[in-house]
């Protein structure tokens, strides 16, 4: 029998070589069933631990993002209302002296200018808005609204029923706010209405509802114009509140209120 050269011939009756032989993996052993038991045990018991840890760590992460949450949401709430209480307008009812502002604990109305440009015409020329600020149990809430402020809303100014508009929710449950107020007196009172001149300061203070707990974010803020132009100018038609925020009698001269202190 004639073989190709470099080739060895295969004796008669010897057996071609298998697979495992040809690929050199002769004679080892591979995972016996137990082996590959155990090492499924084994990962599963990692997998059960692993879901142990997360279920422990996911809800405290989750409270402590509300909780971020919450906070980040208050501070602009709070943003909101000092700078609305800052730019308070010292502005009076047709016939009257006394400015529109009326403050209670839960709830205040006051006039401001609007934020932006002021409109030079429409339904109101004067660029000045009513903002009030109260709890809603329909809203869930503080919640912030406004009307326009026109001659026909200041003569109602004894009337709570203003037509308010564009609601907008600033506090949800469970924080709550509450208002005080001050005079140049410093005295903090919880209501401010019928009152010759708008507070100095106003007092708003934070807290959660569910626990009663007063928040480190309560604040403060100073109001900048307490008396009428004409106070300033000296040329009031009418009597000017003195530097404790009374009205001197009316057979005395008129003069600009005296500079504020700090609170």
């Amino acid at each position: 029998m004639n073989a190709r050269p470099g080739r060895r011939c295969r004796p008669e009756g010897e057996a071609a070589p298998g697979l495992f032989q040809r690929n050199g993996f002769a004679g080892r052993d591979g995972f016996t069933l137990f082996e590959a038991l155990v090492a499924v045990a084994l990962m599963g018991l990692i997998l059960s631990i692993l879901a142990t840890v997360t279920a422990q760590w996911i809800p405290n992460w989750r409270a402590g993002f509300s909780r971020l949450q919450t906070t980040e949401l208050a501070g602009l709430a709070l943003d909101r209302l000092t700078a609305d209480f800052a730019a308070a307008e010292y502005i009076a009812p047709i016939g009257q002296i006394k400015p529109l502002f009326i403050g209670s604990a839960d709830e205040v109305t006051f006039v401001r200018s609007p934020i932006g440009p002021r409109p030079t015409h429409g339904p109101a020329p004067t660029g000045l808005e009513i903002i009030r600020y109260a709890d809603s149990a329909n809203q869930g809430g503080l919640v912030r609204s406004r009307v326009a402020f026109t001659p026909l809303t200041a003569a109602a100014a004894s009337s709570p029923d203003f037509e308010f508009s564009d609601a907008s929710l600033l506090l949800r449950a469970p924080l709550k706010v509450s208002f005080g107020y001050a005079g140049r007196d410093r005295i903090w009172s919880e209501s401010w209405s019928d009152q010759i001149s708008l507070p100095s300061a106003v007092r708003i203070t934070l807290r959660n509802a569910a626990s009663g707990e007063i928040l480190a974010a309560s604040t403060a803020t100073l109001v900048h114009i307490n008396a009428p132009a004409a106070c300033a100018r000296g040329a009031a038609s009418e009597p000017c509140p003195d530097a404790d925020g009374t009205t001197p009698p009316a057979d005395q001269p008129a003069t600009a209120p005296a500079p504020r202190g700090v609170l």
